[in-house]
């Protein structure tokens, strides 16, 4: 379950998730987390929950994508 807080990228930038959202037609369930960092790129961002709980293989060792880290 994805719980508001600080979250740790596997690659090592920090965000803060805000919540669950719900895409309007097809209720996929996406997380709205903000960059806190400088990111050039935007500041507010959302991933299909699926993807943002998923493992990654990061030097041949499967670790989460992102680690919850505090509230």
């Amino acid at each position: 379950m994805i719980k508001p807080g600080i979250y740790q990228h596997n690659k090592g930038n920090k965000y803060k998730v805000i919540g669950i959202g719900k895409h309007s037609e097809t209720l996929e369930e996406f997380v709205i987390y903000e960059a806190l960092y400088n990111n050039p790129e935007g500041k507010l961002w959302i991933r299909p929950i699926k993807m943002f709980e998923e493992s990654v293989i990061v030097n041949g060792v499967p670790e989460p994508r992102f680690k919850f880290i505090s509230e």
